[in-house]
């Protein structure tokens, strides 16, 4: 199966179940209650790719039994939201491991790891609800008006500087294709014009469930 090929909704379901388990494991072991007697995790997501070794060092257990589906290689993105607002979202832009593998690890350090929240709270397991996006391949593009809202997602890189907004976020807050491409840029911690000046523009599509 090819990275452009669509998820069945059978694999959709499998990676929703996946990222579930992970992240109810993850808060539930941080808490110090073992579960399927494997002890507690460990923790240590880098802020650089956004999933750590050791989410990643416990991703297999959630990945076990593998379809073709789920063993294809790609980037893959976890949001958690507690009433429609943001708990935690991190993920990987491109990678080397199987989609369930990465899913997994991602919703681990989503629940855990975020550095704009605290890790989530065994209390609050019963209310976190969960978003995968699952990346296609990238591709270069010149300026806003080779963006299609509501389909394309954004890279902006600069120097050592890198930001990413899912296809999503443009629709759910109305951005025009300027205004969302200059919300990645401040996401990349660049000026809001820096498209304009230099800095590299990627858009990818993203299957999202």
């Amino acid at each position: 199966m090819t990275a452009t090929e669509p998820l069945s909704a059978a694999a959709r379901a499998a990676l929703r179940a996946v990222a579930r388990s992970a992240v109810e494991r993850a808060v539930t072991e941080r808490a110090g209650i073992s579960v399927g007697g494997i002890g507690p995790v460990a923790r240590g997501a880098s802020p650089g790719d956004g999933v750590g070794a050791g989410a990643r060092g416990g991703a297999a257990a959630e990945a076990t039994g593998l379809s073709t589906e789920l063993s294809r290689i790609a980037g893959a993105f976890v949001t958690l939201t507690i009433r429609g607002r943001l708990r935690g979202c991190i993920g990987r832009i491109e990678a080397e491991e199987p989609v369930a593998v990465v899913v997994a690890a991602a919703a681990r350090a989503a629940a855990l790891d975020d550095p704009r929240f605290p890790p989530v709270a065994l209390a609050e397991l019963g209310a976190i609800e969960i978003e995968v996006s699952v990346l296609g391949p990238r591709r270069k593009i010149a300026g806003p008006h080779e963006l299609e809202i509501g389909a394309d997602g954004l890279i902006v890189t600069k120097g050592r500087r890198s930001g990413l907004l899912l296809p999503q976020v443009a629709a759910e807050h109305g951005f025009g294709r300027e205004a969302f491409l200059a919300e990645t840029c401040v996401k990349a911690g660049l000026a809001r014009d820096a498209w304009r000046e230099g800095a590299e523009i990627f858009a990818f599509r993203a299957e999202v469930f």
